[in-house]
């Protein structure tokens, strides 16, 4: 593809898939009667969620020629999302993946993507490199290195990039993609080394950077090039660094009926804060109360926030 539109806020890449969610909670999947079907894949999820904030955002990824693969790419169009870069793949099958919902905090995922999965059959000729290059956020994955022929074109993606602020590395780690926790290790050394910020849990900066401590998890991520280290604690909410501060930010109370999508409205979000040039405290308190209103609702794509359902929020917690 060499037709670029110079005004998108958000490109990402990578997963791209239909879930499966269970409509009846706290049961296994053999007790479940009937399923809900709704977009998913964390990067497509943070282009709904930058969507809903009123960001121009599109997404790189691949789905199959068949009939989950149609509805991904009407799905995005109809969640504002910019679905030109979405290629068919002629032979793999769209992924779909199931979970298991035990609230507050048990959310069993159940991935089908065998023997590949179309997104990590990205091409080089399936991306826009201008559109890289020209996107005020580029937001990737590690689990985009986890398997050929998408880890070469994300190397070429980022090669493009040049490390222009914002490129964002989104450290999602999915022990299941990965056949040695060495070679993500290495994956993540090599992506930090191309990203302006690095966003990730204490499990996922383990595997980065080989720290679980936030503030030292965070340092790593700095010593290592990135300008904001964003690392999230779960029951203790946000911290952020960069070179001269230092914000730590609280959860945001709610009812938690499905976690699963609460990263990725806090993704989405933080690249609308992060474009808003806000303070970083405003902006993680704003994602926060994202990624909650997700975790209060059962789908993910779907259930993204508004810019004002955020705000709203907000003012009531003040």
């Amino acid at each position: 593809m060499t037709t670029s539109e110079n005004n998108l806020d958000i490109l990402s890449v990578g997963r791209l898939g239909v879930d499966i969610y269970p409509l009846q909670s706290g049961r296994g999947l053999e007790d479940v009667e009937s399923f809900g079907k709704f977009l998913g894949g964390s990067a497509a999820n943070v282009s709904v969620a930058a969507a809903r904030h009123n960001r121009s955002a599109a997404l790189v990824s691949r789905v199959g020629d068949d009939p989950f693969g149609r509805y991904l790419t009407r799905e995005l169009d109809r969640l504002g999302v910019d679905n030109r870069f979405i290629a068919t793949d002629p032979e793999l099958k769209t992924p779909v993946t199931f979970c298991e919902i035990f609230p507050p905090d048990d959310f069993p995922l159940y991935f089908y993507r065998e023997p590949k999965a179309p997104d990590h059959n990205i091409e080089v000729e399936d991306v826009d490199l201008q559109a890289v290059k020209d996107a005020r956020i580029l937001w990737f994955t590690l689990t985009g290195f986890s398997e050929e022929p998408s880890k070469r074109t994300h190397r070429s993606i980022l090669a493009a990039r040049e490390r222009r602020h914002f490129t964002i590395f989104d450290l999602d780690y999915r022990p299941m993609f990965w056949s040695d926790p060495q070679d993500a290790t290495e994956a993540a050394r090599w992506g930090l080394e191309h990203a302006t910020v690095a966003v990730g849990n204490r499990e996922e900066c383990e595997v980065a950077v080989g720290e679980t401590d936030p503030l030292e998890a965070g340092q790593a991520l700095l010593d290592r090039g990135v300008k904001l280290a964003i690392v999230k604690q779960g029951p203790k909410g946000v911290l952020a660094m960069t070179a001269d501060e230092t914000v730590e930010v609280p959860t945001f109370p709610v009812d938690v009926i499905n976690g699963l999508g609460a990263g990725d409205a806090f993704g989405g979000a933080l690249c609308h804060g992060l474009l808003s040039d806000w303070p970083l405290e405003r902006t993680l308190s704003f994602a926060n109360v994202a990624g909650a209103v997700v975790a209060s609702r059962l789908e993910c794509s779907t259930a993204m926030p508004t810019t004002d359902e955020v705000e709203q929020m907000l003012d009531q917690e003040n």
